[in-house]
């Protein structure tokens, strides 16, 4: 089984751009690079990852294409482009030379716009990454599910991946909104699902695995086990614990899962939907 961690960030810090980690986050207050994840995953079996962008910026991309091109456990990046410039037909076209640049991500969650995704001129955008065979990863809140739904179902042959479950409030258990926008989402077939960043939306000091027990039933009883994907959100997820935490949370839950479920999950979804191989 070739396992796959579809979801991690490397960064060089930068107080002023990275205005987000703020005085809460001191644990990933520096750099995390390629030469730090290496052998967290070998330690834990993990084949190869999906580096995610965490800036929105041309030079984000830049910097993990060269992380990727020098190191092959980097199997995909999921970059960022200004999907509403009058040039996003030239710009994929040019991203597509690179073998590793299998999709984009816009940092929905931080819009003021609750349903900027509708946007005619983001719309355009997305209507044009098929053409070049990109994906794209979906960053909500639990309030922006209701348009990530009409958003979906505009583009019915582009392949979606929700990042971190649309981060429910998994600290104050609250499930019962998400839940319904959840199994409406999942009804559309070209959206997957990472069950990545959980234990940072669980309180960081005292959450407990079964805390996590009744969002991921709503997962996977909505998305089914052919459209879920493990993902770490390493550094992120040293907020509330470590990598093996993150990873124990997911390996228990499948435990009683059969082989071929399990295989899915950990490496053979992601691979199928970044086209990998």
């Amino acid at each position: 089984m070739f396992r796959i961690d579809a979801h991690q960030h490397f960064w060089k810090y930068n107080p002023v751009r990275d205005q987000w980690i703020n005085g809460s986050m001191l644990a990933i207050q520096r750099d995390f690079l390629p030469e730090d994840l290496q052998p967290v995953l070998q330690r834990n079996g993990i084949d190869g990852c999906i580096v995610v962008q965490s800036d929105q910026s041309v030079e984000e991309n830049y910097f993990q294409l060269k992380n990727a091109m020098t190191h092959e456990f980097i199997r995909g990046i999921v970059g960022w482009v200004e999907l509403q410039a009058i040039d996003i037909d030239e710009q994929l076209q040019y991203y597509r030379q690179f073998n590793k640049m299998k999709g984009f991500r816009h940092i929905l969650q931080g819009e003021r716009q609750r349903d900027f995704m509708l946007q005619t001129e983001f719309r355009r955008g997305i209507s044009l990454l098929r053409n070049y065979n990109f994906t794209f990863d979906l960053l909500v809140l639990p309030d922006q599910l209701k348009y990530t739904i009409d958003f979906v179902k505009l583009f019915p042959d582009q392949p979606f991946v929700l990042n971190h479950l649309a981060k429910p409030n998994i600290k104050e258990k609250e499930i019962s909104s998400w839940r319904r926008d959840i199994i409406a989402l999942a009804r559309h077939e070209h959206v997957y699902c990472k069950l990545s960043g959980m234990i940072t939306e669980a309180d960081w000091h005292t959450w407990q695995s079964s805390d996590f027990i009744p969002y991921l039933d709503v997962v996977v009883e909505s998305f089914g086990m052919k459209r879920l994907m493990f993902g770490s959100d390493w550094p992120v997820c040293l907020l509330a614990g470590s990598y093996e935490k993150m990873l124990k949370v997911v390996t228990d839950y499948f435990s009683s899962f059969s082989k071929d479920e399990q295989e899915l999950f950990f490496g053979g979804n992601a691979i199928q939907f970044y086209k990998l191989i």
